[in-house]
C-alpha cells in the first residue's frame, strides 16, 4: 500500500504530467510571465464553468477577500457579519482593514452560517455579510440572500472549499458556488480542489462596473497606467499558475467525483455508528468534500488523533481554536461572545484524507483503523 496522504498532489501531478509539463513550457516559451494569453486563458474558462460574467485572478484566496472589500468601499468601523468556525483568512482581511468582525453561529450539521443568527446579528453598522461554503459544503445561499436583500447589505461568498458545488433554488434553478453573491472569492492553494502549484486566487462577479473596480484595486488602484484613482493593491495570478490551472480546471468534475466517491465509501464503512457521525447534505446543496470531517461522539479526539498517526493515518482538526477566540481580536474590545454550537464543534470534529488519488486499500485500511479504536 501507498503512503496514506492527506492531500497527494505529488500522484495527481503524474496523471497530467506531459500536458502540464508542456503547458509550462508554452509559457516560459512566450516570455508572458505576468499576465498574457494563460491568464486570460483561465479566467474565460472559469467564467463559462462557473457561469459567471467576470472572474478577476489574483495572487491568493485571502487577497481575494481583502479586495473584494475594498472594492465595495468598505470603512473602518463598518460591521461584517461571518462565521466564526471557518479558517482565520476569512475574518483576518476583516482585522485588516479595520472593519468590525460580528460572529456568528453555524449550523451544526453543515458547519455553514445560520440564517437565524445572521439576521439577529445585523445592525445599523452592518454593511457586508461573508458567508463561508465549508469543507465544499454550500451555505444556505437563498435564506441569507433574501435576508441581505431585505436589509440592503453586501454578500461576500468565500469559496476557496466548494469550487464545482451546485447550489439549487426553491425554484430549480442551480447555481454554482461563489457566483450568487454581491462577490465571490476562492484559493488556489495546492491543496484545493482546484489547486496550482503555488498561490493563487480569484475573484468572480456579475456586475460589471463592480468587475472593473476589482480590477482597478488588485492593480495598484490603476486602470491606466501610472494614473491611479484609488488606493488599491498588487495581487496577480501569474501565468505559470493560470497554465497549470486551465489544465485542471478542464478536470474539476471528474477531480471532485473522485472525492464524492471517497466520501461515498467513508459513509458506508461508518453507517449506523453512534460514535461518528458522517458529513451532513443537505437538499440543496452539492458536496465536493474539500475535507471529510466527521463529528465525534464520546471518543477521545486527540487519542484518536494519536493512534491513527501511529499506524501511518493523516487527519486534521479543522478548526481548533475558532474565530472568536483568538487573540488577534482581542484590540477590537468585541463582546463576550457565546457560540455554542461552535464551541461544541471544535471539539469534536476530524477530518479524514480525502484526495483524487486514493485508492480502495488505503480506504479500507483507514476505515478499519478509525472503528477500531471508537469502537473498543
Amino acid at each position: 500500500m501507498r503512503p496514506i496522504q492527506m492531500v497527494d498532489t505529488k500522484r495527481q501531478y503524474e496523471q497530467i504530467k506531459t500536458d502540464v509539463d508542456a503547458a509550462i513550457q508554452e509559457v516560459l516559451n512566450s516570455a508572458a510571465y505576468i499576465g498574457g494569453k494563460a491568464v486570460q486563458d483561465f479566467a474565460s474558462g472559469l467564467n463559462e464553468y462557473l457561469g459567471v460574467k467576470h472572474t478577476i485572478p489574483c495572487a491568493n484566496g485571502t487577497d481575494a477577500l481583502q479586495i473584494a472589500m475594498m472594492a465595495l468601499g468598505l470603512q473602518p468601523g463598518d460591521e461584517v457579519i461571518t462565521p466564526s468556525f471557518t479558517y482565520i483568512a476569512t475574518t483576518e482581511v476583516v482585522a485588516l482593514l479595520r472593519l468590525t468582525p460580528v460572529f456568528v453561529e453555524v449550523d451544526p450539521r453543515t458547519f455553514c452560517m445560520d440564517p437565524e443568527a445572521l439576521r439577529k446579528a445585523i445592525t445599523s453598522k452592518t454593511k457586508a455579510i461573508v458567508p463561508v461554503h465549508l469543507y465544499g459544503h454550500a451555505a444556505p445561499m437563498e435564506e441569507i440572500l433574501a435576508i441581505a436583500k431585505e436589509y440592503n447589505l453586501y454578500v461576500i461568498e468565500d469559496n476557496a472549499q466548494a469550487i464545482g458545488c451546485n447550489y439549487t433554488f426553491s425554484d430549480g434553478t442551480v447555481q454554482k458556488t461563489g457566483t450568487m453573491g454581491t462577490i465571490g472569492a476562492t484559493s488556489f492553494y495546492p491543496s484545493k480542489n482546484l489547486g496550482a502549484y503555488g498561490d493563487g486566487g480569484a475573484i468572480f462577479t456579475n456586475d460589471d462596473a463592480l468587475a472593473q473596480q476589482l480590477k482597478m484595486v488588485a492593480n495598484h488602484g490603476q486602470q491606466k497606467r501610472y494614473y491611479h484613482e484609488v488606493v488599491g493593491c498588487n495581487s496577480r495570478l501569474d501565468s505559470i499558475q493560470a497554465a497549470i490551472l486551465n489544465i485542471k480546471l478542464k478536470k474539476l468534475d471528474q477531480y471532485n467525483a473522485a472525492r464524492q466517491s471517497v466520501a461515498a465509501y467513508y459513509n458506508d464503512a461508518f453507517a449506523g455508528n453512534e460514535k461518528i457521525t458522517t458529513p451532513y447534505v443537505a437538499s440543496y446543496s452539492s458536496h465536493v468534500y474539500h475535507q471529510y470531517t466527521l463529528l465525534l461522539n464520546g471518543v477521545n479526539r486527540d487519542e484518536l488523533v494519536a493512534y491513527l498517526a501511529d499506524h501511518k493515518i493523516p487527519s486534521m482538526i479543522y478548526y481548533p481554536v475558532p474565530g472568536h477566540k483568538q487573540d488577534m481580536f482581542k484590540s477590537f474590545a468585541l463582546p463576550a461572545y457565546d457560540l455554542a454550537t461552535t464551541d461544541w464543534l471544535t471539539e469534536r470534529v476530524i477530518s479524514l484524507p480525502v484526495h483524487t488519488e486514493m485508492d480502495a486499500d488505503q480506504l479500507e485500511y483507514i476505515t478499519a483503523h478509525v472503528l477500531n479504536f471508537v469502537n473498543k
